[in-house]
């Protein structure tokens, strides 16, 4: 599925079966490398024989792929400091960087502590430990609204998450002129024939929240079609919904 909707929570269990512990290097290979296919060589072995033998955790495991010379040589020795912030908060946290303030702040890091440091401050963080602990698989987060998140992070978590590997190869930040100026993100229909897409003939459900006079809150859902989306996402925010959940209708 090319659109980043209804993430899959994938977790290794107590006791784990060779089938878990797979599908949990698959979910990490996957969600930390953007989509990339891992060749045979590429995987790393001792790290995936800790996690086996309950040596790390699933997010040392993670830390092990993020501090690779694989994770380095695609997302960092090709791209522009912005871009490689940018795509770790995509590839750790599941969401896009909120504000400049973010990126600031990160740049400081890599540039006084290192690469390894810069990887470390998102795992070792209360967001990612709160969202993920130490077994569960990072995954988007941003198609749900988070406590203390305005819908603009929806709508930027959109633009880093739409697509797949192909979205995370180029050098250039996506939200760097947004994130500069402090404006909203724009939801953009993808062109015709990009072979980025397969969802356009899909029928989604969008869940929104509304707060009504006496602070009580609603939800409602309904259905369209992913031509309508973008409008009616924008409709959603300019009336003041929260936008729960987008799922694709079976």
């Amino acid at each position: 599925m090319a659109l980043w909707i209804e993430a899959e929570t994938i977790e290794l269990r107590p006791n784990a079966t060779e089938d878990n512990l797979q599908a949990v290097i698959r979910a990490v290979y996957r969600q930390v490398l953007g989509n990339t296919h891992v060749m045979e060589s590429q995987r790393l072995i001792s790290a995936e024989s800790l996690l086996r033998n309950g040596d790390i955790t699933v997010r040392g495991f993670v830390r092990a792929v993020a501090q690779s010379e694989l994770y380095q040589s695609l997302f960092f020795d090709n791209s522009s400091p912005y871009r490689f912030i940018e795509l770790n908060f995509k590839h750790l946290l599941g969401r896009a960087p909120q504000d400049q303030a973010e990126i600031s702040a990160h740049v400081q890091t890599y540039n006084t502590q290192g690469y390894e440091a810069e990887i470390d401050s998102y795992l070792d963080s209360n967001e990612y430990l709160t969202s993920f602990g130490e077994n569960t698989v990072p995954s988007a987060r941003g198609n749900r609204t988070q406590v203390g998140s305005k819908n603009v992070n929806f709508n930027r978590t959109f633009a880093l998450m739409r697509g797949f590997a192909a979205n995370d190869i180029g050098s250039a930040a996506k939200l760097i002129s947004d994130l500069g100026s402090d404006r909203p993100t724009k939801i953009v229909t993808p062109t015709g024939g990009s072979g980025a897409y397969s969802n356009t003939g899909k029928r989604f459900r969008i869940t929104v929240a509304k707060t009504g006079g006496r602070s009580t809150r609603s939800s409602s859902s309904f259905e369209v079609n992913y031509a309508q989306m973008s409008q009616n996402i924008k409709n959603i925010q300019k009336s003041g919904g929260k936008i729960l959940s987008i799922a694709e209708v079976a």
